[in-house]
């Protein structure tokens, strides 16, 4: 398959590429195409074949569900059994935004896009070359991340292609994304609502709109030992070639231990690589230090994650260690996916330099793994 690749902005949309891409997209083709989160894989979320050919591409399993991503308020009524007012208010509230729900799906939804679940998860993206995609595929959008399952998600069009290239149908370079992280997940089929993956939409934001939600156990835990929604899943998702370990303490502590394991490393003959911060970065010596942003924002964090962890690939960095960091706000959304693309490998040092290490079993259990733009 050889695929074509067209460039656009919000501001100036090629309309008569757009019109092409949801013809392929009709037709049961595949689009890699820009959110304000990541980029996505879209296929047509009615069509079975569509969504197991987005599996294909991503070397993906199909028991993940995929996530429909809508242009229109009103098309939820055609893709859900059950629409509580509480989605109409978070609607109100977030959408077009980063932010995707959970409700009962219809008939109309195969078993195929929703990973045999009797649920579907919808988003209503803010970005106008998305919003112009769905309208033209005519109004529903099956879309993970636009990356080979397991790497980091794209946040630029780049890394679709290294990931994609020959897999799919066409990629929209729209440029690089806003926002870096994928979207808040809230599950409304619960008796309260509950966050399945943390995103830009804190639940901090969504306790002040419908009052206080749940967090689901398993967002930065390694394993949990409620019933699962759907199969296990792995552990390792966002993750870099390399080997990627997180270190927590005091910052002093922090630094000596890292910078002791990068000699280590070094002398080992591995290209070695640290991710910190802007307050840190002369703390480190190692092949490549990167920071992620300022601990005063943390959303630049989440911004650049994804990005730091493609450049170490690019770099052929195989050891990285990284700080941790805060898991209030949207730092939760940056820890879950950290935890995630070091498999849960973390390396505590308590007050009295005292040294803890934890080392996941290679499955875990849990809701299903929504990864979507």
């Amino acid at each position: 398959m050889v695929t074509e690749y067209v460039a656009m902005t919000e501001d100036r949309i090629d309309q008569a590429a757009i019109d092409h891409a949801g013809a392929i997209l009709r037709a049961g083709g595949l689009v890699a195409f820009p959110t304000e989160t990541v980029y996505g894989l879209g296929g047509d979320a009615l069509n079975p074949e569509s969504s197991r050919k987005i599996y294909a591409a991503k070397g993906r399993p199909s028991d993940n569900p995929l996530i429909v991503h809508i242009c229109r308020l009103e098309d939820t009524e055609k893709i859900a059994s059950f629409i509580p007012d509480i989605y109409y208010r978070l609607a109100e509230a977030f959408w077009p935004g980063p932010m995707t729900m959970i409700l009962r799906k219809s008939s109309l939804v195969p078993p195929e896009t929703t990973g045999g679940l009797d649920t579907v998860a919808i988003r209503f993206p803010v970005n106008k070359i998305a919003q112009a995609l769905i309208r033209a595929e005519g109004g529903f959008i099956a879309a993970p991340s636009a990356n080979r399952s397991g790497r980091p998600s794209p946040t630029l069009a780049q890394y679709c292609r290294e990931d994609l290239d020959g897999r799919v149908e066409m990629i929209i370079d729209g440029g690089q994304v806003g926002i870096g992280v994928e979207s808040t997940i809230v599950d409304l089929t619960e008796q309260r609502p509950t966050i399945l993956r943390p995103g830009y939409i804190t639940k901090e934001m969504l306790d002040r709109t419908i009052g206080e939600v749940d967090v689901d156990a398993t967002i930065l835990a390694g394993t949990s030992a409620q019933h699962p929604k759907a199969p296990g899943m792995k552990y390792r998702h966002y993750a870099p070639k390399g080997d990627l370990t997180i270190v927590e303490g005091r910052r002093d502590q922090v630094a000596a231990y890292i910078n002791a394991a990068l000699r280590e490393a070094e002398n080992k003959g591995h290209r070695t690589g640290v991710i910190c911060t802007d307050e840190t970065r002369a703390l480190y010596r190692a092949d490549s230090v990167k920071s992620a942003g300022t601990r005063r924002d943390e959303a630049t964090i989440a911004h650049d994650l994804f990005r730091i962890l493609r450049e170490f690939d690019d770099e052929g960095i195989d050891i990285m260690y990284s700080e941790n960091f805060d898991a209030a706000g949207i730092g939760m959304a940056v820890m879950n996916r950290l935890m995630k693309a070091a498999g849960h490998q973390i390396v505590t040092i308590h007050e009295d330099g005292s040294v803890t290490r934890t080392h996941p079993p290679k499955e875990t259990l849990g809701r299903p793994e929504y990864r979507e733009a």
